[in-house]
């Protein structure tokens, strides 16, 4: 197994949100959990609509600078997530046309969407310097996660 079991995890994740009381640094708490707990989470953050509507900002997040720290909806797979509302697993990101380049270290991304009240309000994007290393648990537990932490927005 990639990672402990979930529902550790989640239990974590549960009291950091009951133990904080910034969303920021509740962000920042889950992103160092997530980057310390799974090994093939390279680069974990969050990633949050601006006043417009149009751009995604980056937020509080673990791992090598970047220098995206502002993407406009439909670039990139953040910015693809931002528009389709829907989950997206990159196993090989040399694949893909529309991908942002963080790292030459970056080998796979996931992004998942924030939603609260049916309205996009931010993605959790992680990075893995693996090709391939995401599996349906991963899924399960960043759904969960996005879930949980929908309310902060």
């Amino acid at each position: 197994m990639p990672f402990p079991h979930i529902n550790p995890l989640l239990k974590s994740v549960d009291a950091i949100i009951s133990e904080l009381d910034s969303r920021d640094d509740i962000l920042q708490k889950v992103s160092e959990l997530l980057s310390e707990k799974v090994e093939h989470y390279n680069w974990v953050g969050f990633y949050i609509v601006d006043e417009s509507g149009t751009n995604l900002i980056l937020g509080p997040y673990v791992g090598a600078a970047t220098d995206h720290v502002k993407i406009a909806f439909g670039k990139g797979i953040c910015g693809q997530v931002a528009v389709s509302q829907m989950s997206r697993i990159i196993q090989d990101v040399s694949l893909e046309d529309n991908y942002l380049s963080c790292s030459s270290n970056v080998q796979s991304e996931v992004v998942f969407p924030i939603m609260k009240d049916d309205k996009f309000v931010a993605e959790l994007d992680i990075d893995s310097h693996a090709i391939s290393p995401f599996t349906e648990l991963d899924t399960e537990l960043l759904e969960a996660i996005c879930e949980k932490l929908a309310g902060l927005f």
